[in-house]
């Protein structure tokens, strides 16, 4: 039945961006389906938006269209099939939205800001479009494919630490360790490979240098008057290292005759990026990431409620500007190093900051059953950490509560950081979920219970302050009177 389900919103989902023959790409990441598409005219955003497996749309440099976490894992393979099976099919023409009166006086308020919010969106995504923000979205694209993968060993270290902890199945703990610690132990050659193919180069070149970084026989190896070790540089090395060999690839395309390409190419894109690693890259990547490693940890021990006031507060601005895409190379870093990454929790404040505004927008708005409806669907997944619909069709719009929001998450993450500074860490071994979904994969240095109250703690401190800061400061009088007028029947999906 499940399988039916998945299979129906794919092909309800397909005419709508234009059918097969409009579709150039499909993937998706931890809540979105991803989809490069030909003509962007033909994608129908209002109809999407009602169908009810949809929680929103992003355009960024591909369309994205949310599902959450879960449903975008099983939805995907089944709209690429269908993809796949129509290529040759002329698209189908989109039926368009079932909507209230589209002949009366004016749309509802709900409409209204969902168009706002795509406004801004694009406005936004056009700043966003600058030669550092577009390089940061492909390193951050670099990584979305390992977050699967960084949940799922997440969860099984974090159950093996559960078993250890009151010494259940002894005999089993070794092999969840295995299991929980392999992925990790290679994760470079992840980087690599993805690193190559996202910057136009053979992926499995990437993954060979790559490798040389966590090579058992790299310890034989003097770099700067030091031995080297295995894994040293990790994943930033494995960035370097993997660029380093698209463009010597590159350089060796241009230059190679045709008939020597296949074996002259290969062999000195691995030759010539491989020493380089191993006597330069493997030696600066290594400080630089045990630079980060400190950094983190001295900001939060030392400075922990402020600094964790500015991280959740800013992080909402951050992830407009396209500029927390480079927290994901850090965030890998610290859980590679330590096992967790004691950011996550304190940014995740933002989200929390971001539902208690939602709940205060509802409840100021009792005459508007619009907005009401919009914040309802929404809402489930902003407790699981998905933000977007709250975002663009909410909160960002209505501007107000997008600044009080931000407070919402000041706080919390001042909370957390707070209790970082007094000895209590709270961090998360992936990257990925926030809000209640991060809860089966938080680690810190006290016992589980302690990690698990504090976040817990700061969630519900992110929603008091963003609910009480937009109840109270998210609305002009005007603004509310205005609001509360709009009576007019919900559009479908809205």
């Amino acid at each position: 039945m499940s399988d039916e389900k998945n299979r129906a919103t794919a092909a309800a989902i397909l005419p709508l961006v234009g059918g097969a023959a409009n579709v150039t790409s499909v993937t998706h990441c931890m809540t979105r389906l991803r989809l490069g598409v030909a003509d962007r005219s033909l994608v129908q955003d209002a109809a999407l938006k009602a169908l009810p497996a949809v929680l929103g749309v992003v355009e960024d440099d591909t369309y994205q269209i949310v599902l959450g976490p879960g449903t975008v894992a099983r939805v995907t393979p089944e709209f690429a099939a269908l993809v796949e099976a129509g290529r040759d099919a002329p698209p189908a023409p989109p039926e368009p939205p079932a909507t209230a009166d589209p002949t009366g006086p004016a749309l509802s308020t709900a409409e209204e800001l969902a168009a706002q919010g795509a406004a801004l969106k694009a406005r936004q995504k056009a700043r966003n479009a600058t030669p550092v923000k577009l390089f940061l979205r492909r390193i951050a694209d670099i990584f979305v494919p390992l977050i699967p993968a960084l949940i799922g060993c997440g969860i099984i270290a974090g159950l093996n630490g559960l078993l250890t902890n009151f010494g259940l199945l002894p005999a089993l703990v070794p092999a969840l360790a295995a299991t929980a610690s392999g992925f990790m132990s290679l994760i470079a050659v992840f980087v690599g490979y993805h690193t190559a193919k996202e910057f136009g180069g053979t992926p499995v070149l990437g993954g060979a240098v790559a490798a040389i970084i966590v090579y058992a026989g790299v310890a034989q190896v003097s770099a700067f008057g030091q031995q080297l070790s295995p894994g040293q540089g990790g994943v930033l090395g494995a960035l370097g290292a993997a660029l380093l060999a698209v463009q010597v690839e590159k350089a060796c395309r241009r230059y190679v005759p045709e008939a020597l390409d296949v074996l002259v190419t290969p062999t000195v894109t691995v030759l010539v990026s491989g020493l380089v690693t191993l006597f330069g890259l493997m030696f600066v990547a290594g400080e630089v990431s045990t630079a980060i490693g400190t950094c983190a940890n001295w900001l939060l021990a030392h400075g922990g409620a402020a600094a964790g006031f500015l991280l959740g507060g800013l992080f909402l601005p951050l992830v407009m500007l396209g500029l927390h895409q480079a927290l994901i190379p850090i965030h890998t870093t610290l859980i590679e190093q330590q096992g967790y990454t004691v950011l996550l929790p304190v940014l995740a404040m933002a989200g929390a900051g971001q539902v208690g505004a939602a709940l205060a927008v509802y409840v100021r708005l009792p005459g508007n059953r619009s907005i009401r409806a919009t914040v309802r669907s929404a809402l489930p997944a902003g407790f699981l950490g998905v933000g977007e619909p709250l975002i663009y069709g909410v909160s960002l719009p209505l501007g107000r509560p997008f600044v009080t929001a931000c407070v919402g998450g000041a706080f919390g993450g001042g909370f957390v950081g707070l209790f970082n500074q007094l000895g209590t860490t709270a961090g998360a071994t992936a990257i990925g979920p926030s809000g209640w979904a991060l809860f089966p994969l938080l680690k810190g240095n006290q016992p589980l219970g302690a990690t698990l109250t504090v976040y817990a703690a700061g969630l519900l401190v992110g929603y008091a302050v963003g609910f009480l800061a937009t109840y109270f400061f998210g609305f002009g009088k005007q603004a509310l009177t205005d609001l509360n007028a709009a009576t007019e029947p919900v559009a479908a999906g809205g």
